[in-house]
């Protein structure tokens, strides 16, 4: 299926690994114009550098997105380099810190007070800043569509991820009212929620790549809580996320707006 994204300009943020990395690679793909942000420069320069040889087109746009005065430069360069931006996929984010490598992640009453706003700030703020800053550019073009991922746990809740949770919760609401604020303008504002993703840049335990319900006992245990992930034999994958994603920013999705969509394997079905 020809997505209709070619020529669309991108910005995916957290784009320099992982699932932004599968991102920007697909939109590259399907003919797009592709900014790679990421907030280590060699990490947006990487994934730029691969897409450009494989005959696509993208530039790093590397930038903290929590600093408003970073971003508003971020996209101005893109503005200049690609042109307005068509799609914004907010996809960096930030989990709860360990207490200590391999720990669990300390209940609310125990976690820093410090380390709530590291959560809330990239999640919640990084997001509302790349939204302000790109929509004025959808305004002046009269179209535009944002995707923004979230986690399972915004919607479910999750033990000793509270601030997280609640974190990517403000960014399903505030979604679902930029829907309603710019459907007028043909702004589409729609979430993907995740659940467990296997990727690169995971080199132990079950979502590493390699892991199978034959080779790994705690993946064996974790598919109980996800339906096709039983069948499959496998959680999700960042294949499955960009596919997605890249759907939901076509125009065969023109018509979907300020939904809620999990790419979960049925983790929740809400």
């Amino acid at each position: 299926m020809d997505l209709g994204l070619r020529d669309k300009t991108v910005l995916v943020t957290g784009g320099g690994q992982g699932i932004g990395r599968a991102i920007c690679r697909l939109f590259a793909a399907e003919g797009a114009k592709v900014a790679v942000n990421d907030l280590f420069p060699e990490r947006a320069d990487a994934v730029a550098d691969e897409i450009r040889r494989d005959g696509g087109t993208a530039i790093p746009a590397a930038a903290d997105i929590i600093d408003v005065a970073a971003v508003a430069g971020m996209v101005g360069k893109i503005e200049n380099e690609l042109g307005s931006v068509d799609i914004l996929v907010n996809n960096a984010g930030i989990v709860p810190e360990r207490r200590e490598k391999g720990g669990l992640t300390p209940l609310f009453k125990d976690m820093p007070h410090e380390d709530w706003a590291k959560v809330i700030d990239l999640n919640v703020y990084g997001t509302m800043n790349c939204c302000a800053a790109v929509l004025p550019g959808m305004l002046a073009s009269g179209s535009g569509k944002i995707v923004s991922i979230i986690s399972e746990a915004a919607r479910l809740g999750e033990t000793r991820f509270a601030v997280y949770s609640g974190a990517k919760a403000a960014i399903l609401g505030f979604s679902r009212a930029l829907a309603r604020e710019h459907g007028r303008d043909r702004i589409n504002v729609n979430i993907v929620a995740l659940g467990a993703v296997a990727h690169e840049g995971i080199k132990s335990g079950p979502l590493r790549l390699e892991a199978t319900p034959e080779n790994d006992d705690v993946l064996a245990k974790m598919l109980s809580a996800y339906p096709i992930g039983r069948g499959l034999g496998r959680v999700g994958t960042t294949g499955d996320v960009a596919s997605m994603v890249a759907f939901l920013s076509s125009p065969h999705a023109d018509f979907v707006t300020g939904q809620s969509i999990g790419v979960s394997g049925g983790y929740a079905m809400i």
